[in-house]
């Protein structure tokens, strides 16, 4: 992994998660034991309202974590209720963590490679609804990573499990002088929360 990343891993494994956070990672926690038990492919479906933000947030950093903690078999995926855009100042953040990203298209609805490894895939970032055929149909948990979302699906069809993590939107500082630092400040809880839980996955 690139050295900026691994010096923005070290605050993520150090940052305090409350025993309230932990117990709502559980679940997750529990499907990813249970799938790697099984050894069954562990396909994580992050959902947010707009697939702008937090789900592409979190689908980063738990792809990065399954690599650290030498998780086989994991794709993290991302999707909302609508197609949107992946928000500039997501990949801006993500840089300056220590990912390497590329924008290998400029449309509308721009496509990133984000690179962790030199020697590893990319993760593909970019908006798409959660049922879009770029992501899993069967077997997937569905992880709800807003309310907006959570109240917005009340059905995921091929959900083996649906699981509400839910982080407030960094948007709320969108053209304010706090932009960035909400925005660095909400990839490092998320980034956190993901570690977290893919550091747990041995011990169960």
């Amino acid at each position: 992994m690139y050295t900026k990343l691994l010096e923005t891993i070290e605050l993520l494994k150090i940052k305090k998660i409350s025993n309230e956070r932990k117990a709502l990672l559980e679940p997750l926690v529990d499907f990813i034991a249970k799938k790697l038990q099984e050894q069954n492919m562990i396909n994580l479906n992050f959902i947010c309202t707009h697939n702008s933000r937090r789900s592409h947030l979190s689908q980063v950093w738990a792809q990065v974590a399954s690599a650290y903690y030498k998780i086989p078999d994991v794709t993290c995926y991302s999707g909302g209720t609508e197609e949107t855009a992946m928000f500039p100042t997501v990949v801006e953040t993500l840089r300056s963590q220590g990912l390497k990203i590329t924008q290998i298209s400029s449309a509308e609805n721009p496509v990133y490679a984000v690179k962790y490894d030199e020697n590893r895939n990319p993760i593909i970032g970019f908006s798409k609804r959660y049922d879009s055929s770029f992501n899993p149909a069967s077997g997937f948990a569905a992880i709800l990573t807003c309310s907006q979302a959570d109240g917005g699906c009340p059905f995921i069809a091929g959900a083996e499990k649906r699981i509400s993590i839910t982080f407030e939107d960094p948007k709320i500082a969108d053209n304010t002088p706090e932009q960035t630092s909400i925005y660095t400040e909400r990839s490092l809880d998320i980034g956190a929360e993901m570690f977290y839980v893919f550091s747990q996955i041995n011990k169960h």
